[in-house]
């Protein structure tokens, strides 16, 4: 298969129709008719029911078609990356991005490092917190990452960056959204939101606040979930705050507890390319003169 007949079998399964695909596309219905059969016999499994106008799609049809644009959307994002790069660029850098706070200073780094050295490009890789599989596969240079996730990892060193407290979440019309901090007591009578995949060391500080204080719990399925959980009212959240985004509507107030996320980034044993390890230098630089909350 070729791009043109995966541009031909997403736009039948958008339209439901070779008509309006074959339209669409600018190829005759009959052009069209012929690169499916052509299609389905390669792949060996019919991937649209024809009845008269009508056409349906199979199972088999819709988990290929779901791969095949996944498929296109990669693709695209390679050609783009490498336009870019062909156009002014003489390097890359990518950078894996889980966490949120780290776009607090990631534009200004990489501001920084672009009035330097103007041929390189960084471009952010976002994908799922503690989410390692792209930079082992060679598709980032550098990932943010909590300090220790990564040791161990034959060829790979980490460098510390900042120190993440503990932050409650409310809604902003909570009665502790104004508070300067809250400690355990100021949760009784309260549900807290756990699980959706917590760090150990924040699973520990949930636990034991819900054992010594008058505290319920309710488990949430992520991050993600569980603001809207928040939001809805069903309870409140503590996260770590290399989680804090902009998110309208809540208030990420300081934890008191002592727990702190050591935070920083990672790259391969090896690197000695000067662009990565000079952008490393002015990451932990912003982070280190940054008094912001994270």
């Amino acid at each position: 298969m070729d791009f043109k007949q995966i541009d031909y079998l997403l736009e039948i399964r958008k339209t439901m129709s070779l008509n309006r695909a074959a339209t669409t596309l600018k190829v005759s219905q009959p052009t069209l008719s012929y690169q499916l059969r052509r299609i389905e016999a390669e792949v060996g499994f019919e991937m649209f029911h024809r009845t008269g106008r009508n056409l349906t799609i199979t199972p088999a049809g819709e988990q290929f078609c779901i791969h095949l644009s996944a498929i296109r959307t990669e693709m695209r994002k390679a050609i783009e990356q490498c336009q870019n790069i062909g156009g002014r660029f003489r390097e890359s850098i990518r950078i894996g991005l889980p966490a949120r706070s780290a776009l607090r200073l990631l534009p200004e780094a990489i501001r920084e490092l672009s009035e330097e050295r103007p041929e390189v490009l960084v471009t952010p890789v976002f994908h799922p917190y503690d989410d390692f599989g792209r930079f082992m596969a060679g598709d980032t240079d550098l990932e943010f990452t909590e300090m220790g996730n990564m040791s161990g990892t034959p060829g790979v060193r980490e460098e510390h960056l900042y120190y993440s407290g503990i932050y409650l979440i409310v809604r902003d019309d909570d009665p502790l959204a104004s508070r300067p901090s809250v400690s355990e007591t100021d949760l009784s009578g309260r549900t807290l939101m756990v699980g959706g995949g917590s760090p150990p060391q924040l699973v520990a500080v949930q636990d034991r606040v819900i054992a010594d204080a008058d505290v319920g719990y309710y488990n949430s399925h992520d991050h993600d979930t569980t603001l809207i959980n928040v939001a809805v009212g069903s309870g409140v959240c503590l996260s770590p705050g290399f989680l804090r985004g902009d998110d309208p509507g809540y208030r990420w107030v300081p934890f008191d507890c002592p727990e702190r996320f050591d935070c920083g980034v990672c790259l391969r044993e090896k690197e000695d390319r000067p662009p990565v390890l000079r952008f490393v230098d002015i990451l932990k630089k912003a982070y280190s003169e940054y008094d912001g909350p994270l």
